[in-house]
């Protein structure tokens, strides 16, 4: 027997399914595992106090509501560390975005987690279990794209990586091409999605697109899968050029071993870091994995002091959001552009060239 789910309120997870008016609550309870879509009541309010929908909106919640969301597991340090929950585990809210699972650890600024109790599974018209996986796009054929692979990665969390991503989306924007953002890692929330999508990103694709509400947890070998899929599902919807950033920092596990695969992947590698001490560690970190940094970017840039001094100590460029979207997005391209009227014009007016 199912139930309706009707008034229920959909996480940022969810996105990806489609027929949600079709959607049913389960009348069996399953083991947790990574990526079930799942039906819960809202015991106790907490830390998160809102869902965001897939639409990007926070609607509030309140004690009782149905809210659907996806069994994962989080790795934040500014945060909360959780995990899908065993037997008898208090379950709870790990993202806003609608990432459930339950609290191993939560830094000290963080308050109690909301609390939920798993009502069951989310199953389709005919009555199957639905997960992250069942809603998952297609690989497309794999291929690069014309202008070149931007990376950016971080020395730690909260770093800046996805301003300076997003700077880059904006660069390359601006100067008339089409440019593809992805986020290869990370937790169920659309913050980045959204970002992106303000900087102008002419086509978007995640880790939720290729089946994971949260990648932390995945077998290597499949987030390494995941970040050439995102690529090329980019390229398949017409970008010229493709930046994809990382979530966490690169001393992460996962973090460094896809750091460790970019030498022939990536055209050019942006560190964000927020002071010179962690672009130091973190070229460092990168240059042992055979990954040479292109250029420094992050809450560094928002003192010309530490600018400066981060400069000095790495030898390279070390770029604010502001000169990312300007001339600096065009200088990490693996080739200069087309060499056509129109977009020599528009290179011009960006680089301040006189006409």
């Amino acid at each position: 027997m199912v139930r309706g789910i009707s008034a229920a309120k959909w996480g940022y997870v969810t996105r990806r399914v489609s027929e949600t008016a079709e959607a049913q609550l389960g009348a069996s309870a399953q083991p947790a595992r990574l990526g079930d879509f799942v039906v819960a009541s809202v015991a106790k309010l907490g830390e998160h106090e809102y869902l965001e929908n897939p639409y990007g909106r926070r609607v509030r919640m309140y004690p009782g509501d149905l809210v659907i969301g996806a069994y994962g597991n989080r790795y934040a340090t500014d945060f909360y560390e959780g995990y899908i929950p065993g037997p008898g585990d208090e379950v709870h809210l790990l993202t806003a975005g609608g990432l459930i699972g339950t609290v191993a650890s939560a830094h000290t600024s963080k308050g109690e987690p909301t609390v939920l109790e798993v009502l069951g599974p989310l199953t389709d018209a005919a009555g199957n279990s639905m997960s992250t996986d069942d809603v998952a796009l297609a690989p497309a054929p794999e291929a690069r794209p014309e202008l070149g692979t931007i990376v950016v990665l971080g020395s730690s969390m909260n770093a800046g990586k996805t301003t300076a991503t997003s700077s880059i989306v904006r660069g390359l924007t601006r100067s008339g091409l089409r440019a593809g953002a992805g986020k290869v890692t990370g937790s169920g929330s659309g913050k980045d999605h959204w970002a992106y999508l303000d900087a102008g990103a002419a086509t978007i694709a995640d880790f939720l697109d290729f089946g994971m509400a949260s990648s932390f947890g995945y077998p290597v070998e499949r987030l390494i899968t995941t970040m050439s899929a995102i690529r090329n599902q980019l390229v398949a919807e017409g970008a010229d050029a493709v930046v994809l950033e990382v979530a966490d920092g690169v001393l992460q596990d996962e973090t460094r071993a896809l750091a460790a695969t970019l030498p022939g992947f990536a055209d050019a590698v942006v560190l964000a870091v927020g002071d010179a001490l962690g672009a130091i560690a973190g070229i460092k970190v990168l240059s042992e994995l055979g990954v040479p940094v292109r250029a420094v970017s992050g809450l560094v840039t928002a003192s010309p002091l530490a600018t400066r001094e981060a400069a000095a100590a790495t030898g390279l460029p070390v770029l604010t959001p502001a000169e990312l979207a300007g001339s600096g997005a065009l200088e990490l391209l693996a080739k200069p552009l087309p060499s056509d009227g129109t977009a020599d014009e528009l290179v011009d007016g960006l680089l301040g060239t006189p006409a």
